[in-house]
């Protein structure tokens, strides 16, 4: 299954989500698909004042079924479309919209001093892996907890499917939004990767110091040999990471936290290590997330 879109670069992208399983129900996996689509989606137009936006459906879910997926988790219309009958649900979309340049928020406009801010823990990689094997070799999963197991694969899919539009709708709460400097919401490249991004534009550096994770992610990924210590695991449908101003960070979270968003300070951006280098402490705290 695969999610493409194109962004304001107007490079085309595809997220490939190989590690979804077929027999989750439809109805999750297309608002799995939609929060991966979306939270690129809002980053592009936090500041946008109107919107237009055209999908074309493929799925042998029913038209209604989708129609509300879409209306119910982003408030936005289907302009068009069709639908035919596809062993995969397929989604592809295009965004459009004008932007007040003084309200845009980019992706690697990063400031010395800067707090970041992650509105979901990682894992989901590890974890969904342990899904498949639930059902296709559940003897290679004997030393784990079966109900704490359960616990955590109903905790991805819930983050999965939990959409970052409360993120947006918190930073519209400000008249003036220039204390967040930067953000982007994790998938492909893992939380490392991603902040590795954000730093392209300058010669600063960032420090992780602190990392929330879906409980059992850290065991699975060191059993599937996942890049889990160096925070480069891919993530489907993630979280918000967000660069804010020192001084009105911790109020940021707070504010987050009113609007129902969980969210972890997990580093800062300095200037201690090389240039765009992305640093994970050796003494960083794991804090494991049994529920949101």
């Amino acid at each position: 299954m695969f999610v493409k879109y194109i962004d304001n670069t107007t490079e085309e992208k595809i997220i490939t989500l190989s590690y979804v399983q077929q027999d989750l129900q439809h109805s999750i996996l297309l608002v799995i698909v939609l929060n991966v689509l979306v939270g690129t989606i809002f980053i592009l137009i936090t500041a946008i004042r109107s919107r237009s936006i055209l999908f074309s459906f493929f799925s042998n879910q029913k038209d209604e079924i989708i129609s509300n997926l879409w209306k119910n988790k982003i408030n936005s219309k289907v302009l068009g479309g069709h639908t035919i009958y596809s062993e995969w649900p397929l989604i592809g979309g295009e965004a459009s919209g004008f932007v007040d340049k003084s309200r845009l928020i980019r992706k690697n406009h990063v400031k010395e001093g800067d707090k970041l801010l992650l509105t979901k823990p990682i894992g989901n990689q590890a974890i969904m892996a342990a899904y498949r094997l639930q059902k296709n070799n559940p003897d290679m999963l004997e030393s784990f907890s079966k109900p704490k197991l359960d616990a955590s694969i109903d905790l991805a899919i819930k983050l999965m499917i939990s959409p970052l539009q409360n993120v947006v709708k918190t930073i519209h709460s400000y008249a003036d939004n220039k204390f967040i400097h930067s953000m982007t919401d994790i998938s492909g490249f893992g939380l490392a990767g991603h902040l590795k991004e954000m730093l392209q534009k300058s010669k600063l550096s960032a420090n992780i110091n602190q990392v929330p994770i879906i409980n059992l992610a850290q065991e699975l990924a060191y059993d599937f040999g996942y890049k889990f210590d160096s925070c480069e695991m891919p993530e489907t449908a993630g979280g918000m990471l967000l660069s804010v101003d020192h001084e009105q960070a911790e109020e940021f979270s707070e504010r987050l936290t009113k609007f129902g968003i969980p969210n972890w300070f997990v580093g800062a951006i300095d200037n201690k290590h090389k240039s765009k280098e992305v640093h994970v402490s050796k003494d960083v705290e794991l804090i494991n997330i049994t529920k949101i």
